[in-house]
């Protein structure tokens, strides 16, 4: 019984959330090596650009635009917040990335 109290616990400091990020369909950019991610919930969207920035190679003059259910999330947001208004049934965050600002006519 001590052992599952503290599994409970331990489970409710964990941070984390679930993110999959996809290129939009018709983004020019590169793929990213891998879709799915671990990222702490007070983490703030302006830093995980740059940490996606890094992984697609980017260079500083390059757009990168991020689309949660069609809208572009403000970069001073936590992941957090961003997660707990969008996350999917699944849950799961899915977050699409552009180089062009309109999702959907690119």
């Amino acid at each position: 019984m001590a052992c599952l109290c503290f599994l409970v616990s331990l489970y409710s400091g964990f941070t984390d959330l679930q993110v999959i990020v996809e290129k939009a369909p018709k983004a020019r950019l590169r793929d990213l090596d891998k879709k799915k991610y671990l990222v702490p919930s007070d983490l703030t969207v302006g830093q995980f650009y740059f940490l996606i920035r890094k992984r697609i190679h980017l260079r500083p003059e390059d757009a990168l635009f991020f689309f949660v259910n069609n809208s572009i999330p403000q970069t001073m947001t936590t992941m957090g917040q961003i997660y707990q208004e969008n996350h999917e049934e699944d849950l799961f965050l899915y977050i699409a990335y552009s180089d062009e600002s309109v999702y959907g006519s690119l």
